[in-house]
Formats: C-alpha cells, structure tokens, sequence
C-alpha cells in the first residue's frame, strides 16, 4: 500500500514557481521525508503482519498442550504419564527434525513440484519470501500432525516407536504433502498459478487434508497394525469401552484446542494488513474475522448435532463425545474457512458430526482401536472437510483470498462447476497413497522388529508404573488409610521390549 507512493523532486519543483529560491533543493527535501514517512509505513506493515503471525503461531502452539489435556484424559489412569511425555516429544522432537530437513523440504523454493530443496537448517533466512516467524507458524503445524498420530496408538506403544515415526513424520511425510498443496512450487496448490490443477489447484486452506487427513491416516496404520487394546473387544467380538480416566482434562483439552484453532484458521491468511481495495473498510482483516466466525459455528454445529445424535444411539448426554463431535467439526471446516460463507460452515459442521458417528460405527464393527478416535475424527471427517470445499466455496471469496488468477474454478453447489471438486478428489486419493506408502510400511517394520507394541504384561500393568518409574497421581495416602501396599510392577525382562 505505501510502498505505491512516490514523489519525484523535479515534478515538485516545478509546481514552486519562478519566483521560489532554489525550488530544487527544497523539492528534493520534501521529497526525502516523504520517501522515509512512505519507508516507515512499509516497515509497520512488516511488523503488523509478522506481529500477526507469531500471535497465531503461539496460538497454535498453545494447541499441544491442548491435545495433551485431551490424550491424558481419553486414557486410563495407568498410562498418563507416558501419554504425557509423547505429547512433549512430538513438540520437542518435531522441532529439531522440522528445522534440519522438514522446513526446507515443505517450503523450499525454488523448486520442482514434488520436495523443496532450500532453507535446510534454515540457511539464507530470513528471504524476501520467508521470515522466522513463517517457520514457528508451520513447525507449529508439523507437530500437530505428528500429535493425531499418537492419540490412536495410546496405552500400548512403544517409547522408541514414538521416537521414530515422530520423527519421520514431521522431518519427511507431512513437509512433502503441505509442499505438493501449500508451496508456491507445489503440483497442486492454489498458490503454483503458473501451473495451476484443472485451473484451480486445491484450496485446502488450513489443512483439512494437509495436517488433520495426513495425521489420521497415520494412526490408521500405526492403531491397525498394532491391534487393539487389551480387553477393547471381548471373545465374541463385541465392543467393550474403555473409558478414559478424567473427563474433566477432555473438557479442559477441547477448550485448549477451540482456543488454539483460531491461530489455527485465521492465521494461515499469515498477514492481515492487506487491503482488498484502498481506504476501505473491507479487507483481509475482514476475511480473518469471517474466517474465526466460520470456524466456531462448524465447531458448535458439530457438538450440537453429536449431542443429540449420541443420544438418540446410547441413550446418555456423554461431554467426551460432544467434545470429540466438537473437534470433528473444526477439522472439516479447516480447509474451507477462508472460502465459504457462514452458513455452509452450519452444513459443513452438521455432516461433520454424522462422518464421526457413521467412522466408529465402522471401527466397531471391523474391531478397530484408537483411543482418542484420531483417525475417525481427524481422517474422516477431515476428507469430509476437503470435499465440502469444493462444493461450498464462493466465486468472491476464493479470488479474494487467491488472487493472481482472475476465473479460477470455485465450489459446485456455487455455480462453480466441477474442476475444483476433481482436483479436491485428487488430493484425498495422493494423501491416502503417500502416508499408506510411507507411515505404513514404517510401523510394519517397527512392528517386525518387535519395537512397536509393549508386552501384555506391560499393558495390563500399565505403562507409568512399568515405564517411567511410577504413576501420575500420587495414591500414598488412600493407600495407607485403607491398609493396603503398593507393589512396583517391574518390566518385562524380554531383550526385544524397549
């Protein structure tokens, strides 16, 4: 905006007149403080919009300490303590990894269409195109992929095995999919308009797909090939629940991460200072406030509709599956909040719900186990999210936030034909096939070299007393009282359990 302002001293000069003493000097002044006021516009508009991003980074960050509330509550008491200390690893260990290889290989430009190759260890930043800020935000992201995994393998995983796919999820599997779809160099993203997917590339705005359908498929393959949980079916095959320990820390985690979403959505318009047209009250500040608002309304459309329909099913008013209904209805909204107006994100969060209750029907019935319901919550209903974009997103909406390429294709129940729709289904189908051909064969191997799943004895025991030298609440007292000793349950003595 400011940095369209000029002034040229030979043009002012000559509005001075003859009579004025040394006019070009005095142009040439005025024309000096007008370009430093114009440079320190540009300077604030820097600041603002990195301002805007490392809040929204924060934000998003705030979000681990969410799923760590959620996970330590959807489990049982027994295993809170290792639970925990996954969440702090996928953090710590996603930052270091991130930064050696996972930026570089997300966002790294220029590059082909299928990996980035520049900023490894974040060498020649900050750019022109990158600045710090822009890695916290996305690092932020990557660990939050790697934190859906580790909810549908709980309470029978290996320590080493989280190392591991942590690691490569976030290093390897997760940059590559968010560089195919978020990189300006990507095959299909919005962004690539040099070369755009059916003409409109995939508007996966926040990740539906990117983050919540790669982290879901994950634990599909990790939560399938480990089995279930001890005692989750019985010998006839029936279900058998097995309830987490606190509801109170699913409440307190799904508030953390309601908060943590509106980092999460708005902040990946990444600036907010930008005007759609100048001197106007309307502009991507606006589409930031719209996007917030779409956001919640998916979220509260989607709790309301689990409430009742939980209801109907069970017969009982159950806060974790609203809470889980809650969270279904952000993931799908992810990938159209920017695009779509306020009263889709009503639909979108309504069938949002229905895809939730309809995937652990299905796991039920195929005795599938994820404790947290991660692969059901974040797969299904973020493929959900992906679809209902390309059937919802308006024609204003989606050049406003994709601009460079007047025409492009938008949602087909807007008017907007079918090419998005194709490319949205294309990008379901690739995400399924490189997490199948990457985080499958990982845990397969894991799962081969006895690294993968703890012993039944472990399991039964419990992973804090057996794992990490005792249990998270402390039962000394009720111990004594009640005239009852609490015995250390060693580990298994087995050299393939680590």
């Amino acid at each position: 905006m400011a940095a369209s302002l000029s002034c040229s001293s030979e043009q002012l000069a000559s509005l001075f007149g003859p009579n004025t003493t040394n006019a070009a000097a005095a142009a040439e002044y005025i024309c000096g403080q007008f370009s430093t006021v114009s440079n320190k516009f540009v300077d604030t508009a820097y600041a603002v919009d990195s301002t805007y991003l490392l809040f929204s980074a924060y934000l998003v960050f705030s979000m681990q300490l969410g799923f760590a509330m959620l996970c330590a509550g959807s489990v049982r008491a027994k295993n809170t303590m290792n639970i925990m200390l996954t969440n702090v690893l996928d953090a710590a260990a996603g930052g270091l990894f991130y930064y050696l290889f996972g930026f570089a290989f997300a966002f790294g430009t220029p590059s082909n269409g299928f990996i980035g190759r520049h900023f490894f260890g974040l060498k020649e930043m900050p750019s022109s195109s990158f600045d710090y800020s822009y890695f916290l935000y996305q690092w932020a992201f990557a660990i939050a992929a790697a934190g859906i995994t580790s909810g549908s393998i709980a309470e029978r995983t290996q320590f080493v095995a989280y190392l591991i796919y942590s690691s490569f999820l976030t290093g390897f599997v997760y940059p590559v999919v968010s560089h195919w779809f978020w990189s300006a160099d990507g095959w299909a993203s919005a962004g690539n308009t040099g070369n755009l997917l059916f003409g409109s590339g995939v508007i996966d705005f926040a990740g539906s797909g990117v983050v919540h359908m790669v982290g879901g498929i994950a634990g599909l393959y990790g939560a399938l090939i480990e089995g279930p949980r001890i005692g989750r079916f019985d010998h006839s095959g029936r279900a058998i629940a097995l309830r987490g320990h606190s509801a109170s820390l699913v409440v307190l985690g799904t508030f953390l991460l309601w908060f943590g979403w509106y980092g999460f959505n708005p902040g990946s318009f990444a600036k907010i200072l930008s005007p759609y047209t100048s001197g106007n009250y309307y502009g991507q500040w606006s589409a930031v406030g719209r996007t917030a608002v779409t956001t919640t309304l998916a979220g509260c459309t989607a709790a309301l509709t689990t409430l009742f329909g939980k209801r109907i099913i069970s017969g009982h008013w159950n806060v974790t599956d609203v809470c889980n209904g809650l969270l279904g209805g952000f993931a799908a909204i992810t990938a159209g909040c920017s695009v779509v107006e306020p009263w889709a994100a009503v639909i979108c969060g309504f069938v949002a719900a229905l895809v939730l209750i309809g995937c652990n029907k299905l796991a039920e019935k195929v005795k599938f186990d994820d404790p947290l319901e991660a692969a059901q919550l974040h797969g299904g209903c973020g493929a959900w999210g992906v679809i209902f974009t390309a059937l919802f997103a308006t024609d204003k909406y989606v050049n406003e936030v994709y601009p460079g390429k007047p025409g492009r294709p938008y949602g087909l129940f807007m008017g907007g034909g079918g090419r998005l729709l194709g490319a949205h289904i294309i990008q379901i189908l690739v995400i399924i096939g490189w997490v199948s051909a990457t985080m499958g064969p990982l845990f397969y191997a894991l799962h081969k070299l006895n690294l993968l799943r703890i012993s039944e004895d472990d399991e039964m025991a419990g992973m804090d007393m057996t794992r990490h030298g005792g249990f998270a609440y402390v039962y000394e007292d009720d111990a004594h009282k009640n005239g009852l000793q609490m015995r250390r349950i060693e580990p298994s003595a087995s050299p393939n359990v680590i």
